[in-house]
């Protein structure tokens, strides 16, 4: 991700069947919702009294999803040498983010650990999909189940960042759990 010819990265992994089984059985009100900028080293240390509050108990599978987290963190912040990051955790239930659109970040990760993955379209149909919004049918990509991309965003260069869109889910009962890690901003 850090050549200047490469926008998108994509890491193609699987969770353990238990921790995926787990996370799809927890209540839905009980999965976590926030987000934090943090130093990576404290991460651990962070997470656990925002994952009490939001009722996930305390057990080896909230353990392991920490554990996948905090490695997730590790690596963003290796690779985008930065000392803090901006973790998000999101529990969605509606089209959130269902524009196509380039995040206004130098680089982003995202992985989803429930409900479907991100979807994103190739440089050369992406001002196509962000002039048509919904009218665009495709062609269209999508991040497989706990694929885990790291992109860039408009901050990298002008007319830079890959056009994508969290999967319309509106009135279908799904729910996701995003995660989404950044670099610190000005705002942040």
């Amino acid at each position: 991700i850090n050549r200047a010819d490469t926008e998108l990265v994509i890491w193609k992994r699987s969770l353990a069947a238990d921790l995926q089984d787990w996370i799809g059985h927890t209540d839905s009100d009980n999965l976590p919702n926030f987000r934090i900028l943090v130093d990576p080293a404290e991460l651990r240390q962070a997470l656990e009294p925002l994952l009490d509050k939001c009722g996930l108990k305390a057990e080896d599978m909230r353990g392991r999803l920490v554990d996948d987290i905090y490695c997730l963190v590790l690596k963003f912040a290796e690779v985008t040498q930065c000392d803090a990051v901006d973790v998000r955790l999101q529990r969605i239930s509606n089209d959130a983010c269902w524009r196509f659109h380039r995040d206004v970040v130098k680089t982003r990760l995202v992985t989803t650990y429930l409900g479907p993955a991100t979807e994103w379209v190739q440089n050369t149909y992406s001002e196509q999909a962000i002039l048509k919004q919904l009218e665009y049918k495709g062609p269209l990509e999508h991040l497989g189940d706990r694929d885990v991309a790291i992109f860039k965003g408009s901050c990298t260069h002008p007319n830079s960042g890959i056009v994508h869109r969290s999967p319309p889910i509106t009135n279908t009962g799904i729910t996701r759990l995003l995660l989404c890690l950044n670099q610190r901003t000005k705002t942040s």
